[in-house]
């Protein structure tokens, strides 16, 4: 809808519909009036109320808190609310809190710094003059029994 929205003055809506048509985006013209005509529904209007006070919640614990923390705020707050929503609207919201650093983990392999030791034998060319004169393998895919 948006870009019907901003593309409408310059090319009229019925074109922009028959074209996003040809992309496989079935949209009829009346479709688009109708959602521009249309009152905002119930969850719209609830999840923007629920979005600003999310937003309240986030800021007020320093932008630290995820969506469990804001979720076990808003109900401390008399504000139920289901936790899926609260990860929902802060996804939308682009709020995230703050992660914990992962657990390093200890590196037990060190690539080598030379050469590569294995010669290539067919210099990349790989396929044969005929039967039985070349044979390529990849040890990635052969299964150790």
């Amino acid at each position: 809808m948006k870009f019907i929205d901003e593309k409408k003055t310059e090319f009229g809506v019925e074109p922009i519909v028959a074209e996003l048509k040809l992309g496989e985006v079935a949209i009829a013209p009346s479709t688009y009036y109708a959602a521009r005509s249309r009152p905002p529904s119930a969850r719209t209007i609830s999840d923007a109320a629920t979005t600003e006070q999310i937003k309240v919640v986030h800021q007020a614990n320093m932008s630290v808190y995820g969506a469990r923390k804001v979720w076990a705020e808003m109900h401390r707050t008399a504000h139920p609310v289901a936790r899926c929503t609260v990860e929902r609207l802060m996804r939308t919201a682009h709020l995230r809190g703050v992660r914990r650093a992962p657990v390093r983990v200890p590196r037990t392999t060190v690539p080598g710094t030379g050469p590569d030791p294995r010669a290539d034998l067919v210099e990349r060319s790989f396929t044969a003059t005929a039967p039985n004169k070349l044979w390529v393998a990849d040890i990635t895919s052969m299964a150790l029994t």
